[in-house]
């Protein structure tokens, strides 16, 4: 923790928990803003379904590649300037998908967005542990958490609505100024809360060598697996939005918010309660209940989809409730996974995401064009998501602190 922590922001805490959920959302939003426009973007284009999911899995393993180097950059050159050129550069990302003329001009100008969106959410998570004890901690982390709901529940609304009204390029366009937003807004605000005598040099070699420490690290990986897969659980639907509300529920693109409502509100219901128990709960227990939450729904999910017609009365409600379980642990588990390397927050942030991210683009490029054409299978892939954060979650949990 910065020692100056106290002087660097003097805005309440929560004022800071909206500026970093702000940075944090800039992943979420650039997936769920365009995905109501999917068929419209591939029928203007002339783009197959798997050229489509292609501008997905591009952006998730640019974002996953990305993130290795953001928290590592933050913790030699500080976490300010790595956040303002991240920002600039997903700007110019936005612009040039937005003058894209073909899917292939699409995917690569994705894949830079994917690659520059990262430092938002990787930063954001070293800034919070540079400012703030374990409780505090969990608390902001679960602010974040809550606020950043906020956004990917308007994203799809304000996607659907603006390729209805206008085309599918002014989503882009809308991206490109919530960039150029976010990067004035953090140039006027946003504190470096790296301190001096907390810089590392930046060594490439020196900096493969930790990775590897970390990668070799059972007890990190496991708690990286722990945090990051289940969120495919989840996840999944939201990559399959497409096929899933408009094929098999039927969904007409101004309805997706529907599904993004239930989604969000159960991880920023999640992200509410985590917040409360922190500090009147052991973290195991937390973590526990979170994961207990996520198998009931499971085991009802896939009983549901294979003995009852599928209806959204039933179907968006589990998955919010699935959210729900999995915000409820997160912040937990995050905070463990930083707390590993005390000395490099930030490469153990990056390191995370990027793992997390490499998992998503797995999910979106392989996974989810297998199974999102049965609820069955999607509800399949759910369960299975779940119940590989849940063992690695059992195969750390003695060496955790109660």
């Amino acid at each position: 923790m910065n020692p100056d922590a106290s002087r660097l922001w003097r805005a309440p805490r929560w004022a800071l928990a909206v500026l970093l959920a702000c940075l944090a959302m800039v992943g979420p939003f650039s997936i769920d803003t365009y995905l109501p426009a999917f068929s419209g973007i591939a029928k203007a284009l002339d783009a197959t379904p798997v050229e489509m999911q292609q501008t997905l899995s591009s952006y998730l393993f640019g974002f996953a590649l990305m993130n290795l180097f953001h928290g590592a950059l933050s913790d030699c050159f500080g976490r300010r300037p790595v956040v303002l050129i991240g920002l600039a550069v997903f700007t110019g990302a936005s612009l040039g998908c937005a003058l894209a003329g073909s899917i292939g001009q699409l995917v690569f100008w994705r894949t830079v967005q994917g690659m520059s969106a990262g430092a938002g959410i990787v930063v954001s998570r070293a800034i919070i542990r540079d400012m703030f004890p374990p409780a505090d901690a969990q608390r902001v982390m679960s602010q974040v958490t809550l606020f950043f709901g906020v956004a990917p529940a308007i994203a799809p609304m304000v996607g659907g609505f603006l390729f209805v009204h206008a085309d599918w390029h002014s989503i882009f366009w809308f991206l490109t100024a919530v960039g150029a937003a976010l990067f004035v807004s953090n140039w006027r605000l946003l504190p470096e809360t790296l301190h001096a005598d907390m810089r590392q040099p930046f060594q490439v070699g020196a900096l493969m060598r930790d990775y590897w420490r970390l990668c070799s690290s059972p007890k990190f990986m496991m708690l990286v697996l722990a945090s990051g897969i289940p969120f495919n659980g989840m996840f999944l639907y939201v990559l399959a939005t497409p096929v899933f509300l408009g094929e098999h529920l039927h969904f007409e693109a101004t309805q997706f918010f529907w599904f993004f409502l239930s989604t969000i509100g159960g991880i920023m219901a999640g992200a509410a309660v985590s917040g409360r128990l922190a500090g009147k709960m052991a973290p195991k227990r937390q973590i526990m209940r979170g994961f207990r939450i996520m198998v009931a729904v499971s085991l009802v999910n896939v009983a549901l989809n294979l003995f009852v017609p599928l209806n959204a009365w039933w179907a968006l409600p589990l998955i919010g409730l699935f959210s729900f379980g999995w915000a409820m642990m997160v912040p937990v588990v995050t905070l463990l996974v930083l707390d590993q390397v005390p000395e490099r927050r930030g490469m153990a942030s990056s390191l995370q995401a990027s793992i997390g991210s490499a998992a998503n683009g797995l999910v979106a490029g392989l996974l989810v064009p297998l199974v999102m054409h049965s609820t069955v299978a999607l509800a399949l892939a759910s369960a299975a998501m779940m119940a590989v954060g849940l063992l690695a979650w059992y195969g750390v949990r003695r060496s955790v602190a109660a």
